[in-house]
């Protein structure tokens, strides 16, 4: 992918039939391990044999295809060396070709991206994607300490290696211990409710409101991980069972990682499709998809309340479709933290009012890292099947809202070939801060953009993480260990704030 090019295959003839290079969906499968011990439990590679079984059966097929190649999203539970060897081997399948994706979110939808590609220049009849977790499992092994006899392809085994690889994490964040998404999100969600305008507590309606709402899916989803409704006061009072995690995120704000689930699609050329002779009322056409990602660390970016990326990314993609946003019926929006689906939104003119999520998102359908859109995208199918002639878009997110991909699904076929676009150059060219070094920063004045008061298990501050700005633009990380500033930041606004950094890059309020 180079450049903000649009990848597509020649025009389709000049006919009414359907051009047989034209990728399609023709099968897609769930499968969740509700597992009590360790001995029921099932490894990741059975977990998405499970899945593609069921795909298969989607598709209205008596048996699992052999496929050109078996694609497996790059999982963490086990390492399995080469997964799609192992997974193949389960099924008594041979592909040519056996690969795994680079980690990341957004992954599942690039995939199916590029296996479109693929197919529109004949490189393959036939795919399965597939990508599993068996989290909780293998925490339940770790507790008892217990090493499962789970299998590992042969050593001689390597996986083509299929995505885009990024470093995400700059030597500032990394400096203040800023890692992980719990602790990034929030700061996301600070500085979106301070460019709304809203209190803490108004904000604090809104986000669980919001989340309320997609518990009510998840209840309706049959492979949802937790199908029990949640009121926005349970969802935002945190409590024993409900724990503050980094404010404003209690832990029902979290993406539920502790699952053990997998998903499968099948896809293959029209001709494939028909002659494996399945119905037509099975095919689901990806119409275009467009992957592209932020500036990769966080603290260049101009805003932490803002996504151009996911601006351009999604409209490339309905405007490669001949569509807009006007012409979707059903959407999915990434959903691990509530400002990733506000961020999402609102790149995107949506409102927080629609319905944004098919599934439940990663906090009550289940969050199986890399994986989670694989299940969005067989949802939307199952959804557009009960819809003929509707549209779908899906956004995947990988990283901190960092690595983008779109997909736009219908039914009915596309008027021209699937079409895709990279647009990494224009977004490269994108406004972005410079990262002032602690020492740089020290003795400056700057302005409070955003922030996080991490929590510990007891329920009490523990880390505040802060993104600042200083008067000359640039963004410098700051951290304070003050539980009485950080329970004040809990229960006022600070964003917007003046602070002063020392040499150690710890804050202090003006």
């Amino acid at each position: 992918m180079n450049g903000s090019s649009v990848e597509q295959a020649t025009s389709y003839p000049c006919r009414m039939s359907l051009d047989p290079r034209t990728p399609v969906l023709i099968g897609a499968g769930q499968f969740v391990n509700k597992a009590t011990g360790l001995d029921d439990a099932l490894d990741a590679s059975s977990l998405m044999a499970e899945a593609i079984k069921a795909a298969a059966t989607d598709a209205g097929l008596t048996e699992v295809p052999n496929p050109d190649s078996l694609r497996v999203v790059g999982l963490l539970c086990w390492n399995y060396g080469d997964p799609a060897f192992v997974v193949a081997e389960r099924l008594g399948l041979s592909p040519r070709q056996t690969a795994v994706s680079t980690m990341g979110g957004n992954s599942p939808q690039t995939l199916v991206n590029t296996t479109a590609l693929q197919i529109l220049r004949g490189e393959l009849d036939l795919a399965i994607l597939t990508g599993g977790e068996a989290w909780k499992s293998r925490s339940r092994f770790r507790k008892h300490d217990v090493t499962p006899d789970w299998p590992k392809a042969p050593a001689d085994r390597m996986p083509d290696l299929l995505g885009e690889d990024l470093v995400m994490n700059h030597e500032a964040e990394l400096a203040r211990g800023i890692r992980l998404p719990v602790q990034v999100y929030p700061m996301f969600e600070t500085a979106i409710r301070a460019k709304a305008g809203r209190t803490p507590e108004q904000h604090l309606k809104v986000i669980s409101e919001l989340w309320s709402r997609f518990s009510e899916v998840a209840a309706s989803n049959p492979y949802a991980w937790s199908r029990e409704p949640k009121t926005a006061e349970e969802i935002r009072t945190a409590g024993p069972a409900n724990r503050m995690i980094g404010l404003p995120y209690t832990k029902y704000m979290n993406s539920n990682l502790d699952v053990d689930m997998a998903a499968a699609l099948i896809m293959c050329s029209a001709a494939k499709a028909e002659s494996l002779g399945v119905p037509r009322d099975r095919w689901v056409f990806p119409h275009s998809g467009s992957d592209c990602h932020e500036h990769p660390f966080i603290s260049n970016r101009w805003s932490f309340a803002d996504t151009p990326a996911v601006e351009l990314g999604g409209r490339r993609a309905l405007e490669l479709a001949g569509l807009t946003m006007a012409d979707i019926d059903i959407v999915d929006l990434y959903s691990c933290f509530p400002s990733a689906v506000q961020l999402g939104a609102q790149s995107l003119g949506l409102s927080l009012e629609q319905q944004l999520t098919r599934t439940g998102g990663l906090p009550f359908a289940g969050g199986p890292w890399n994986n989670y859109v694989m299940h969005a995208i067989a949802t939307v199918m199952r959804e557009l099947r009960d819809a003929p002639g509707t549209n779908g878009l899906v956004w995947a997110n990988g990283g901190y809202t960092t690595k983008h991909a779109f997909g736009v699904y219908s039914t009915e076929p596309p008027k021209v070939p699937f079409r895709h676009a990279y647009p990494q150059d224009e977004i490269d060219a994108m406004p972005r801060r410079e990262v002032a070094k602690p020492a740089e920063a020290a003795g400056q004045r700057a302005t409070l953009e955003a922030y996080s008061v991490m929590h510990g298990r007891d329920g009490a501050p523990e880390m505040i993480h802060a993104a600042c700005i200083l008067a000359d633009g640039r963004r410098a990380c700051g951290e304070s260990t003050d539980a009485s500033l950080g329970r004040e930041m809990c229960a006022s606004e600070f964003v917007g704030k003046a602070v002063d950094l020392d040499a150690s890059g710890v804050f202090h309020v003006v």
